[in-house]
């Protein structure tokens, strides 16, 4: 029985049987990817206007028809506290990260993205308000994208290249990100360990899949992280896995960061574990995503791949 279309294509195969001879930069077994999260102040808020108030991670209860001071006391920690101490941390490595930043989050903490750019690190998009673009009228997405690449080229100084939505994005998220003009990449894909390229308006646009399992956000409820060793050795064990299948084809991974979560004093020593052991197994490039994407389009052989189907292209699984 053939499935119901929904304009949504989908691809079980990807590399199977096929894997492209890549190399990274420094014959690097896996390229890394930390992605710290910009959100704070684009959550849902009664206060700032919104339909209802956020209701996520350690604040459980959600507050209806009213301001909830509790949840924006939460999410405050993140660019008082939190920031800082993450960035200093991972430039203490080496590593500059992709911020990916909800534009609404960057216009309350202007400073902080622009400092983070002129330390080295990329400002990509993470959507202006911290929402998904499921459903989302294709007008009112295609303004949203343009206002938040407006705000963060103010405040960064450089256009973003890279857009990541939050949660899901439409079937016509990265045909507009192409029709935009100014995208190199996104991260709307969770379907492999390796970039791939496709055509959604005519020429190669890099997908760079992100992870939900590396990611900080598993300390919430239910998320199976309780103290930070439970985040370092998951990753680390992500990361030997990656790095050993990377003798044969290199790999891609993604670490999510959250300012609010990690960026807490008995969670960060974690992060800290993770960064050492990456370190002293070497075989690592530690890279920004619009470095990744920018290497990943210039690997040669890849060209049918560039090829795939508008359809295929807005696939956002």
């Amino acid at each position: 029985m053939t499935p119901p279309s929904s304009g949504l294509q989908r691809d079980f195969m990807g590399y199977h049987g096929r894997e492209p001879a890549v190399a990274w930069p420094g014959s690097a077994r896996i390229a890394v990817s930390f992605v710290l999260n910009f959100e704070e102040g684009a959550e849902l808020s009664i206060a700032d206007g919104d339909e209802r108030n956020e209701a996520v991670y350690e604040v459980k209860d959600e507050v209806v028809g009213a301001a909830d001071p509790c949840m924006a006391s939460h999410f405050e920690y993140g660019p008082r506290v939190g920031f800082s101490r993450i960035l200093n941390l991972l430039e203490a490595y080496g590593v500059r990260a992709t911020i990916s930043t909800c534009a609404r989050a960057a216009e309350r903490a202007p400073h902080l993205i622009a400092e983070a750019a002129r330390r080295g690190h990329e400002i990509a998009c993470h959507g202006y308000r911290w929402e998904s673009h499921a459903g989302m009228d294709c007008e009112r997405e295609r303004t949203a994208i343009e206002h938040t690449v407006e705000s963060l080229t103010r405040i960064a100084g450089t256009p973003p290249v890279g857009w990541h939505t939050r949660s899901a994005a439409s079937l016509n998220t990265r045909r507009l990100l192409c029709e935009h003009g100014g995208f190199l990449y996104d991260s709307d894909a969770y379907n492999d360990d390796l970039p791939y390229i496709v055509s959604p308006a005519g020429h190669p646009h890099v997908v760079l899949p992100y992870s939900f399992d590396t990611n900080d956000m598993r300390f919430g409820p239910g998320g199976g992280f309780v103290f930070g060793e439970d985040f370092a050795r998951y990753c680390a064990d992500a990361f030997d896995w990656l790095r050993d299948e990377g003798i044969e084809t290199p790999k891609m991974m993604s670490v999510g960061l959250h300012q609010r979560i990690i960026g807490r004093p008995g969670r960060i020593a974690g992060l800290a574990r993770l960064l050492q052991h990456m370190s002293d197994k070497g075989g690592v490039w530690f890279a920004t995503r619009r470095e990744i994407a920018e290497t990943w389009r210039k690997i040669e052989g890849l060209e049918p791949w560039r090829r795939q189907s508008a359809a295929t292209a807005n696939n956002a699984l």
